[in-house]
């Protein structure tokens, strides 16, 4: 692809990421806690999925994503290590609240996914703004 392929491309998944977001925050304040959740997931991953076409890399598997991501900017530290724990921490619980029957998640653990996918899109915005 052509760089300005690959920066629309990264624009239009980042875009996607905030629309995640927003209805992370949506879902929130309805008291849709899995919904919250797994919206809250999806932003970060898709916000990954932004930096990482500018590579030139794509995955149809989350983790596939997501071990490129910290490979090429977690362990070079171009991200800090929190970045990582949250990016953990949101597949858990988006994979239990899809997934696991009985599982709940309360109104504090759906918030507290939201804010992590809030840092993590942040971050990512302010490091594709220096980029794109």
């Amino acid at each position: 692809m052509l760089n300005e392929e690959l920066t629309n491309l990264s624009k239009a998944r980042l875009s996607h990421a905030e629309d995640c977001l927003r209805e992370a925050k949506l879902l929130l304040e309805a008291n849709e806690f899995k919904g919250a959740a797994n919206r809250a997931y999806y932003a970060a991953f898709h916000s990954l999925r932004s930096v990482l076409i500018l590579d030139e890399f794509d995955s149809k598997k989350h983790s596939g994503i997501i071990a490129k991501f910290r490979e090429n900017y977690l362990k070079t530290e171009l991200f800090s290590k929190e970045i990582s724990d949250y990016i953990s921490s949101l597949f858990r619980v988006r994979s239990a609240s899809d997934y696991d029957d009985f599982y709940i998640i309360s109104k504090d653990e759906a918030k507290s996914q939201v804010e992590k996918a809030e840092i993590i899109l942040e971050q990512i915005k302010l490091f594709l703004d220096n980029r794109v």
